[in-house]
Parts: C-alpha cells; structure tokens; sequence
C-alpha cells in the first residue's frame, strides 16, 4: 500500500513539473494588426486596473511584431490610436498561453481579438 502511494504521488509531481508556461502567468507574444488601419501609441495595463503601461511599436496593418512581456497575470486591456477614431481598447485579453495575438476591429463589430495558441 505505501509503494503504490509512493508511485501516486511521484506521478501527481512529474504531471505537476510538466505543466505548461502559461500556468505562470502571460509571456512572449507576437502582436499582429488586423485593423486594416494604423495603431500608435500602442498601450497595456491589467484589466481592471488604470496603469497603462507602453508596449512598444504597433505593427503596420497587416504585419506582426514580437513583444516581450512578462507578467504572472493572464487578463489584459490593450489600447491603440486610431486614426479618426482615437483610442480603441481590446479589453480582457488572456494572454496566458497565447502565441500570437491579433487585434482586430470595425465599425459596426467594434474591437475584438483572435488568438493562435
């Protein structure tokens, strides 16, 4: 009974050790501009919070770039100038996990986000 304990508990902590990265928190992503439009001024806090913190350079419509962030929460807003429209939030981004996210928005669907996990 006490080997058979033993070889639970050594499994429950190999299962443990091979968690995935997201379970700490958000990390590197790729940021693509789905917008069809310019975005500056690029910006993030935690959701719920009133801390924007920059991000760094928006991609062109179309393109990707690499962010490096760290961060042991998973939701996010993320802000960006549009031109004729002002600032546009993608609000409760999970970014636990998410290899690519894309900011994606309209006139009449307003602003959402696609991921690839």
């Amino acid at each position: 009974m006490l080997r058979r304990m033993k070889r639970v508990a050594l499994a429950a902590m190999a299962i443990a050790c091979a968690a995935p990265a997201y379970a700490g928190g958000a990390q590197n992503f790729t940021l693509v501009n789905g917008t069809n439009g310019s975005l500056a001024q690029l910006s993030i806090r935690r959701a719920g919070t009133q801390d924007w913190k920059p991000l760094g350079t928006a991609p062109s419509p179309g393109a990707h770039s690499s962010i490096n962030f760290t961060d042991p929460d998973c939701a996010f807003d993320i802000r960006a100038n549009v031109p004729g429209a002002g600032p546009i939030t993608w609000a409760g981004v999970n970014l636990c996990g998410a290899k690519s996210v894309t900011l994606n928005r309209d006139g009449s669907a307003g602003a959402w986000v696609d991921y690839d996990q």
